[in-house]
């Protein structure tokens, strides 16, 4: 048990490398933001709404919006990248993504070692874990990403 959670903590600690001193973020006046740091463009606001983890999948890749129709779910070190640590409920610049819910947000990363999970960000602290009990069928937000110019 002892080496399982080892395991995981170094994970957690590989997908959670960005700190907040190295954000930068652009509003680029169409509801979406730009990384400066990665590149990453960003749904400024996610529509409030829960999902499963299918369901989140298809939200995104089925998202047009600015004038862009690629997006994604993004994956766990993605969506890591966008958490703000020194703040928390949320743990992220609110300047940039407004009305972000303290909540869980899914990746699109399945867990490796049982595959019906998934893993996600809560972006009430900033925690990165995996879905537990009833694993991607449980109801979570979504925030979309696409590649960046």
């Amino acid at each position: 048990m002892k080496k399982r959670v080892y395991v995981i903590a170094v994970v957690i600690a590989l997908f959670c490398g960005a700190s907040a001193e190295a954000q930068s973020f652009t509003d680029n006046g169409d509801s979406t933001i730009t990384d400066n740091v990665t590149g990453m463009m960003w749904q400024k606001q996610d529509d409030g709404t829960t999902k499963t983890w299918a369901n989140a999948l298809t939200y995104c890749t089925s998202l047009s919006l600015g004038v862009h129709a690629d997006w994604r779910l993004p994956n766990l070190k993605e969506l890591s990248s966008i958490v703000d640590d020194t703040v928390f409920n949320p743990a992220i610049n609110a300047t940039y993504f407004p009305a972000t819910q303290s909540s869980l947000y899914w990746s699109s990363t399945t867990f490796a070692g049982i595959t019906s999970y998934a893993w996600y960000v809560y972006f009430g602290d900033g925690l990165v874990n995996f879905v537990s009990l009833d694993g991607k069928s449980n109801t979570y937000y979504a925030r979309c990403v696409r590649l960046g110019q």
